[in-house]
């Protein structure tokens, strides 16, 4: 997790019966031989993972045992053991249960017409649309975002005091309804190719389909739900919790994803007496982003609690 020969990467082992996990886990994290080194001198983190169900069970097309789905965390012997759940969030194990803790958080570089570059992070709920801002392509003339990260942001100050950060995820995870290129067209571009795609529906021309994608299908196709069903677009039961991944540096406008600073990108802290003293000092400023919250994240009762406490569901 991260870029190698940053001293914010963590490297982590793990094992799974799932190969939807293990071709999830080539998309969203750096797999390699660059990780070796450290499984040699036993400086990993250690993750096991299993689905709860024998492999090639008849008639299931979503193995998994929701009954006694467990996700546990050791932190003082570095291991993660996640059961019967097949869900992203439960099942690879390096993004949630490693690297999101308590808040999604968005890292952007943010280029003025002067050709000054900053580098911003933020905090925010789930399912508000801090993916689309972080893939935000500016109005203004002159002005350019670059997208770090848009959701998991690891910081450490360096030894000069300077606050710096890396985006410890190699690939974009996010729900699908609602994304089209009218609400997220970078998103569009970054999904063209190499991405799996979760619970969405497929077109019989081998397309998918969701809702709010707004494309037209061409005359006479048909659609089948994530339950292999016959389905059409606006029935009652659209496909739950649809989800793609696609690799980050497919988004047209990616800051380098093993970025030449391996220490992580120096964030822009504004100065307090410069612009007093919200966000940064003013204890109500905490109050009202809490109370804002935001949509309920997939398949989640509510949104308050930290998310990676509350095991997913599976659909």
């Amino acid at each position: 997790m991260g870029p190698p020969g940053s001293p914010l990467a963590q490297p982590g082992l793990q094992l799974t019966d799932s190969g939807y996990v293990a071709a999830s886990m080539r998309i969203m994290t750096r797999v390699g031989y660059q990780v070796l080194p450290a499984l040699a001198r036993g400086d990993f983190i250690r993750c096991l993972h299993s689905v709860g169900r024998p492999q090639g069970e008849v008639g299931s097309h979503w193995p998994c045992d929701p009954a006694r789905t467990l996700v546990a965390h050791e932190p003082a012997r570095r291991r993660i053991v996640s059961y019967g759940s097949g869900y992203g969030g439960n099942s690879l194990l390096g993004k949630k249960c490693v690297a999101l803790r308590l808040a999604a958080w968005l890292i952007v570089g943010v280029t003025d017409p002067a050709g000054h570059k900053r580098y911003l992070a933020a905090a925010f709920p789930s399912a508000c649309g801090k993916t689309n801002l972080a893939m935000m392509r500016p109005a203004l003339p002159g002005w350019r975002v670059e997208c770090v990260g848009d959701d998991i942001a690891w910081m450490k100050f360096d030894d000069q005091g300077r606050l710096r950060a890396i985006n410890p995820e190699f690939g974009f995870f996010g729900v699908a309804p609602g994304t089209s290129t009218r609400t997220n067209p970078a998103a569009m571009a970054t999904i063209r190719a190499n991405t799996i795609f979760t619970n969405v529906g497929q077109t019989s021309d081998g397309g998918v389909y969701w809702e709010g994608l707004e494309e037209t299908p061409p005359p006479g196709t048909t659609f089948t739900s994530w339950l292999g069903q016959p389905w059409s677009p606006g029935e009652a039961t659209p496909p739950p919790c649809p989800t793609r991944h696609p690799p980050a540096p497919q988004l047209p406008h990616s800051d380098p994803p093993d970025h030449p600073q391996p220490h992580g990108v120096a964030l822009w802290l504004p100065s307090p007496f410069l612009w007093p003293p919200f966000p940064f000092f003013w204890p109500p400023a905490w109050w009202i982003s809490r109370g804002l919250g935001g949509f309920p994240a997939p398949l989640l009762p509510h949104n308050h609690p930290p998310a990676p406490q509350l095991p997913h569901s599976d659909p």
